[in-house]
């Protein structure tokens, strides 16, 4: 995955913090989440705030899927 693959990153950020508000994630501790994701493979310094606000909200749209 890249910093360009929102959703893929997304649901795998879903699928390792469930129980997290993806809204309540710094975009600092983001950034360390989505590095360390096993499937990632891009520059870390590539990132920015537009890709990490997309990726955010990716998430946030498959946390909230998976609600109650």
């Amino acid at each position: 995955m890249t910093w360009n693959d929102f959703e893929d990153i997304g649901i795998a950020l879903y699928e390792a913090h469930p129980d997290i508000d993806p809204l309540t994630v710094r975009f600092t501790d983001l950034h360390r989440m989505v590095t360390e994701l096993e499937d990632f493979d891009d520059d870390p310094m590539a990132s920015n705030e537009a890709k990490l606000e997309a990726i955010q909200m990716a998430w946030y749209e498959e946390w909230k899927e998976n609600q109650g």
